[in-house]
């Protein structure tokens, strides 16, 4: 999954500039050099400003999308939808998340992931506060909804990709577990604000309210970070940035080819799409199986409590993470070891989930497993960014891309399975 980092803690090789001559292969470190001093990284001070930042920029991503969800019941008996109607709202979100994955991180190693990451904020910021405007004032409200959340979709797609990109550009190897894991459970902490408070908003002030108000805290972030972070500097993207040399070295049809047939770039691909499966099916059947085991249990303690043990668990994998690899640990061991942790670890905890028959145990199971899971911040999340630093984004939007269909269901990602199989040989 990982590959022997040779060039020292702070650079990697980029498989992407691999040859097919090994003769070739002598001026991968040279290569690598010459990016690594081309990337700029954050010193310490504004690498501490930027997580906090992207922590809370991730928490309002959350927080906008899942705002519809908690909103649907309340919006379905207000314009008579049927449960059919609902679930094709719901569901139009995820088509679009999709199709965005890869171009967001094409895009934001060609040109900074932080201006796409702006871009799409305040875009998708904007339609989650307009949301109830377009409901109310569009004669058919199921097709501005089901529009509106495929564009929410395309707008968010690039989030995850541009951060990694950003990541690999700005960060440093030893300190980029700690980003990503403590940038990863803004996703649980936004869950858990927007079920808490959104779900308050929505008995007192009405649905309206929490989109009016997730909106215009995400349009207030993304004004916050233009002008603080990139002192005002224009988010311009244009086409002779994106044709230029621009911050990433360009790839040809041919390294792209060649990269995906790199053992270590498969692994990673699979990895990540085993893990999106194994989330999306905590996330979808944990309640069932607490209500279909324990009848008289209380909803919001299973659905509460294994996610505030994520967000801790995440950061402590993240502070461990980079802890290992500054004591001199191998990089590629320590992502292993991570991963390792992730799914073989909670794999464990799975099993004795299956065998307990009393409702406190299962929660701790429960929560034991969702807590080590996180450990995959810091493992394949971030090995994607040790691996082709130089087209981190792009890698990622193709993980992400695969990992987003393991939501629907098992021919789609049969599909997707198919096409990777393709690539690679």
């Amino acid at each position: 999954m990982a590959i022997l980092q040779k060039h020292g803690k702070n650079s990697c090789p980029d498989l992407a500039s691999i040859k097919e001559n090994p003769a070739d292969n002598i001026g991968q470190a040279g290569s690598q050099k010459k990016w690594a001093e081309s990337s700029q990284n954050w010193t310490r001070p504004v690498l501490r400003i930027w997580t906090v930042v992207l922590l809370l920029g991730t928490c309002l991503l959350y927080c906008a999308r899942v705002a519809m969800p908690i909103c649907a019941v309340s919006m379905a008996e207000r314009f008579s939808w049927s449960k059919r109607e609902t679930g094709m709202v719901l569901g139009s979100f995820f088509w679009g998340y999709c199709f965005t994955q890869v171009l967001g991180g094409y895009v934001s190693d060609r040109v900074g992931g932080e201006k796409v990451m702006l871009l799409s904020a305040a875009a998708w910021g904007a339609m989650t506060a307009f949301t109830p405007i377009l409901a109310h004032f569009c004669s058919q409200p199921i097709v501005s909804m089901t529009v509106s959340r495929f564009l929410m979709g395309l707008l968010q797609g690039v989030h995850y990709p541009s951060l990694a990109s950003l990541c690999s550009q700005k960060v440093v190897e030893s300190e980029r577990g700690f980003l990503m894991s403590t940038v990863g459970s803004g996703s649980y902490l936004g869950t858990l604000v927007i079920g808490g408070i959104g779900s308050l908003m929505l008995d007192l002030y009405g649905w309206e309210s929490v989109f009016y108000i997730s909106g215009l805290l995400s349009v207030l972030w993304a004004y916050s970070m233009w002008k603080y972070l990139l002192k005002g500097e224009g988010p311009i993207i244009t086409l002779e940035s994106l044709g230029s040399a621009g911050t990433q070295s360009k790839l040809s049809k041919r390294n792209w080819l060649r990269l995906f047939r790199q053992p270590a770039v498969c692994a990673v691909i699979i990895t990540h799409l085993c893990n999106a499966s194994t989330f999306f099916t905590l996330l979808s059947w944990l309640p069932t199986f607490f209500k279909d085991t324990f009848p008289d249990a209380k909803g919001w303690v299973f659905n509460v409590i294994p996610w505030f043990v994520a967000i801790p668990s995440s950061l402590f994998s993240g502070y461990l993470s980079d802890h290992l690899i500054s004591q001199g640990f191998d990089t590629a061991s320590v992502r292993k070891l991570m991963q390792f942790f992730s799914m073989g670890v909670s794999s464990v905890f799975t099993l004795f989930l299956c065998g307990t028959t009393t409702f406190p145990t299962a929660v701790a199971f429960v929560s034991a497993i969702m807590g080590l899971t996180t450990f995959n911040h810091c493992g394949v999340s971030v090995n994607v960014q040790d691996l082709a630093p130089s087209c981190a984004g792009a890698l990622f939007g193709v993980m992400n891309t695969c990992g987003a269909f393991t939501g629907k269901n098992s021919i789609k990602t049969l599909i997707h399975c198919v096409i990777i199989v393709i690539l690679i040989t």
